[in-house]
């Protein structure tokens, strides 16, 4: 898997793997990087973001999933300083964004969801332009160029003019300039947005490999299934928290437990009435013939009672699974939930 240690470290090659591969337990994670304590931003009389809280730990990858206009971006903007929140305190390693020295600065990194590139330089050229704005002297930012490059799977394209480049390119590019300066603490706003399922499962290689270098990233997207690749997801809509948790839980509290699938032989209606005295089974329903979905409370535990429930009425298992709604449905529930 590809690493990103620094500066003057050497970046490893390039992860084909699955994205969902290694995530790691919050346990594992270090401090608090962001805070949010009841933050809210109004923009010309409009509550744009509305009485926020959560907190992102040091080495996570946190989500912030919702359609557009839920506000997202405004709320990566009041993180970075960009905005000052109308109420509310927003903290980034202990410090308020209004406070920010050089060196807080320098430990954040920022991918819009437009990103100025000149289309008259090369690659190599735009990347030098940007680690330039961060002080950095040019051996330096010859020396990050190239690591930055082949972490990106640029450095074979680098002397290409930027408008020569496809549009797949162009976010990669966008994605090393962000990088350029060995930042901390990174926000990637809808990085993915517009790209092919192949690109977009590279780019979560590499976000995933900058975490397990200790990066910390806040990403949002609207495309609600990439909170699978998340360890926490924030779901926000119309400038509200809807709910905040890693995948499994949102799950969970969407449906009010887990979702088995079950198949059998010569399924009688009977069958329905039997599991509801089976522990740990909340409902049943039978989605098509010889085909039940059952919401159980927890699904390691319930396989084997269910089975047996079904099995003692003479009917023969052919399988059960636990079923993963997609997260399209999971965010549906909770956002209808909610209001």
């Amino acid at each position: 898997m590809a690493t990103l240690l620094g500066a003057d470290r050497c970046l490893g090659a390039r992860s084909e793997g699955t994205v969902a591969a290694g995530r790691r337990k919050l346990d594992f994670m270090g401090d608090i990087a962001v805070q949010l304590n009841n933050v809210s931003k109004r923009i010309d009389s409009v509550s744009i973001v509305k009485h926020i809280s959560f907190e992102v730990a040091q080495g996570e990858v946190f989500g912030l999933i919702g359609p557009s206009g839920s506000g997202k971006t405004t709320t990566i903007r009041l993180i970075c300083g960009v905005y000052e929140p109308t109420d509310g305190e927003v903290r980034v390693f202990g410090v308020a964004p209004r406070h920010f020295k050089r060196s807080h600065r320098e430990r954040i990194g920022y991918m819009p969801q437009l990103f100025l590139l000149y289309p008259d330089l090369s690659v190599s050229e735009n990347l030098s332009f940007v680690a330039s704005l961060y002080g950095m002297g040019w051996l330096a930012r010859r020396r990050r160029a190239k690591q930055v490059l082949e972490f990106v799977g640029l450095l074979s394209d680098r002397h290409k003019l930027m408008r020569d480049c496809s549009g797949g390119m162009q976010r990669r590019l966008e994605l090393a300039c962000t990088l350029v300066h060995s930042p901390d603490l990174l926000f990637l706003d809808e990085p993915t947005v517009g790209m092919d399922p192949v690109l977009r499962q590279r780019f979560w290689g590499h976000f995933r490999s900058l975490a397990s270098e200790g990066k910390t990233l806040c990403i949002t997207t609207n495309i609600v299934s990439e909170a699978e690749y998340c360890d926490r997801v924030a779901v926000l809509n119309d400038g509200r928290l809807v709910a905040i948790g890693t995948p499994l839980e949102l799950r969970r509290l969407a449906f009010g437990g887990d979702v088995l699938e079950l198949v059998a032989d010569d399924m009688s209606w009977d069958i329905l009435r039997t599991l509801d005295y089976v522990p740990d089974v909340i409902s049943a329903q039978q989605i098509a013939s010889g085909r039940l979905r059952i919401l159980v409370k927890d699904a390691s535990r319930s396989i084997p009672p269910v089975v047996n429930a079904v099995e003692s009425r003479g009917v023969r298992v052919q399988s059960v699974r636990e079923y993963r709604p997609p997260f399209d449905e999971v965010f549906a529930r909770l956002v209808s939930q909610n209001g």
